[in-house]
């Protein structure tokens, strides 16, 4: 008796969603100067601006690593942050992307990372909107453009003027 398994002619993503969902950026912040060992916070807003819901609002980061390749490099690159903490319950299993669950219109999402600087210089993140993981659909601003951005950072290896008040025990930073 022969038996034969197959996986069949249906793709897996054949239920995600496609089409067009338009947002808007309220917000994406990440401090232009920062110091080696010195927490800092990537918030990035997002607001559906259109008329149905985006099923699983997903932002991809890159530039958390300094990977040459793409995702099938066998060099893994050196860490340019250290990601302390992601958003909460945005985690995917894709390497740089989060996701932010179902985006009802007129809501806004926010997604905040706490990252420490490990490597000096000057590094630039990038980020891109998706209305979900996987699937052919895609998240454009209202005018049409695709829904990204980048910001640049300088890290310093110049350790911050801290000063630590005597009677309460506070650390007190100045720049």
């Amino acid at each position: 008796m022969l038996v034969l398994a197959g996986c069949g002619d249906e793709r897996r993503d054949a239920a995600a969603p496609g089409g067009t969902y338009t947002v808007d950026v309220r917000r994406a912040t990440f401090p232009s100067r920062q110091h080696l060992a010195q927490r800092s916070a990537l918030v990035i807003s997002v607001r559906n601006t259109g008329r149905r819901a985006i099923p699983d609002l997903t932002v991809a980061v890159r530039g958390f690593t300094d990977r040459s390749g793409g995702p099938r490099d066998a060099q893994l690159g050196r860490d340019l942050w250290i990601i302390d903490r992601g958003p909460a319950g945005a985690a995917t299993a894709f390497e740089d992307t989060w996701t932010a669950g179902r985006l009802e219109p007129d809501a806004t999402a926010t997604l905040r990372w706490a990252v420490t600087p490990v490597v000096a210089g000057t590094h630039e993140l990038s980020y891109e909107i998706a209305p979900a993981a996987v699937g052919g659909g895609r998240a454009q601003l209202a005018r049409g453009g695709v829904a990204r951005g980048s910001l640049t950072v300088q890290v310093t290896d110049a350790p911050t003027a801290t000063r630590v008040d005597p009677r309460s025990g506070a650390v007190q930073r100045r720049e």
